[in-house]
């Protein structure tokens, strides 16, 4: 049951402004029919402090994850956790979280790769509800189970492996959307969290710098179109593009940016990223500022 779309003006200028809600039309419609919530944050804790009302949370370390190898949860654990959080097939889902919507962004991308049609994201996330100091609550609702099928994940048109990075190098654009100081090598990020380790530090030779921070404003919410388009000056929406990051959640709100407000046609987030790049034996890496250009024969 498909939910109408938002029609802030804001939001007309994007490619695809059905993708996103804002925090007015959000709450005005808590409580519709084939609407549900979902709370995706870094630290999940956050929503046992206040959340949404009828917000229900997907926790990404441990229910998107697969618990025995790092990948995304198979076809049957995904139909499992979406019936238990009473979400149906043909519901519409409004995602949001913190930091700007990172995980959110990464939790949208999952759900697309298992093929759901209506999932759209809370511009500015859960600070920006927060902010506008609307509605919340400490009960974690226990909605009917439904029976949500299994649906084979395809991958290929929106996620990248290591193979297609390494084909990707200077034939195809590359991004690290990580700060400029990750990408230089200079900076192991928040290395006293294991997720976020790694044996070595740079980037991937070839990849451009664009940090994901300048997509957003101070409220965490999306720049208007324009901003973006000058922000990504240089690429072609219909060149493949390959996103990363160091975990795939930063690379998911990037890859959220170029496909659904700016239009790109072929981006595909690299999820494995520099917790897999950097960990990896006898992988090329680069240091330092290296000249942030398209690869020859892509303009």
């Amino acid at each position: 049951m498909a939910v109408p779309f938002d029609p802030a003006p804001q939001f007309r200028e994007f490619a695809h402004p059905e993708r996103l809600v804002s925090a007015s039309w959000l709450s005005a419609r808590l409580g519709t029919p084939g609407l549900k919530v979902v709370e995706s944050d870094q630290d999940s804790l956050l929503y046992d402090i206040g959340h949404i009302p009828g917000a229900v949370r997907l926790d990404w370390r441990r229910e998107l994850n697969n618990a025995l190898y790092r990948d995304i949860v198979d076809p049957e654990t995904f139909a499992r956790i979406m019936s238990e959080k009473g979400i149906a097939r043909d519901d519409t889902v409004v995602v949001y979280g913190d930091h700007s919507n990172w995980w959110a962004a990464f939790t949208l991308w999952i759900l697309e790769l298992y093929g759901h049609e209506d999932v759209r994201l809370l511009d500015g996330g859960r600070d920006a509800w927060m902010a506008e100091e609307r509605d919340t609550s400490f009960a974690v609702p226990d909605y009917p189970a439904t029976d949500y099928p299994v649906i084979p994940r395809q991958d290929a048109s929106l996620r990248a492996f290591v193979d297609d990075v390494r084909q990707a190098i200077g034939t195809q654009p590359l991004l690290d959307v990580r700060s400029a100081e990750e990408y230089e090598g200079a900076e192991a990020r928040r290395a006293e969290d294991s997720a976020f380790t790694a044996q070595q530090h740079g980037h991937i030779p070839s990849a451009l710098s664009f940090p994901w921070g300048g997509s957003v404003d101070a409220t965490g919410r999306f720049r208007r179109r324009e901003v973006l388009e000058e922000l990504y000056e240089g690429l072609h929406p219909s060149d493949p593009t390959i996103v990363y990051c160091h975990l795939g959640d930063r690379s998911a709100h990037t890859w959220f940016v170029l496909k659904y407000l700016l239009g790109f046609d072929n981006v595909r987030n690299y999820d494995g990223s520099w917790a897999e790049w950097g960990n990896m034996v006898r992988m090329p890496i680069a240091q330092g500022k290296e000249p942030g250009v398209i690869p020859e024969g892509l303009s």
